[in-house]
């Protein structure tokens, strides 16, 4: 078995971090690595023991959510908490970062910020960046190794053996498929 890259493994954390996200409008996760290991890790919600916008709907103010934190900034607040230096440390982000994210990273002392999907990205962050040496990649995700579409897929299948009953397929071959469309999303030894 072929292991995965070391970015592929971290991006992955960070998508797996996005699924904590309380924000009705975009998911995000975000991974601080220093030499090859994980020093903290956010996502984009509310401010602790905080209204989150999945129960009250989002806050939105001049088109932003003010009631939520971004994913990168939840990161390096972790950092600050613990007392973990972020200076020379890696990010690993779901989506580019918004411009305050790119200052605050800058301010951090990151070096590194490695993100999978482009998001409105500012070119005045990218200038930001570039004027302070911060570099940035996209690194595209290799879903063979991680699935962030399940639910959808599930949905997908669900919906097609329903068609097919109402069809009429036989009950037998109907059943043969559910097994096997449950194999697919059970994890059994």
């Amino acid at each position: 078995m072929e292991r995965i890259s070391w970015d592929q493994y971290f991006m992955s954390q960070s998508q797996l971090l996005a699924l904590r996200s309380t924000c009705e409008r975009l998911s995000v996760g975000a991974t601080i690595v220093r030499d090859k290991r994980v020093i903290a890790g956010g996502y984009n919600g509310s401010v602790s023991g905080g209204v989150h916008c999945i129960d009250e709907g989002c806050k939105v103010v001049d088109g932003h959510c003010v009631r939520t934190i971004h994913a990168e900034a939840n990161a390096i607040l972790q950092c600050a908490k613990f007392g973990v230096a972020t200076e020379g440390a890696e990010m690993y982000v779901t989506h580019f970062p918004c411009l305050n994210c790119c200052k605050t990273i800058i301010q951090s002392g990151i070096k590194k910020i490695f993100y999978a999907y482009d998001y409105k990205n500012s070119s005045y962050g990218i200038e930001l960046l570039n004027d302070a040496g911060v570099e940035f990649e996209k690194v595209e995700l290799d879903y063979l190794h991680i699935d962030t579409n399940t639910k959808d897929k599930l949905y997908f299948i669900s919906s097609l053996l329903e068609k097919l009953e109402a069809r009429g397929v036989e009950s037998e071959e109907l059943k043969e498929l559910r097994l096997e469309a449950n194999k697919l999303f059970t994890f059994v030894d």
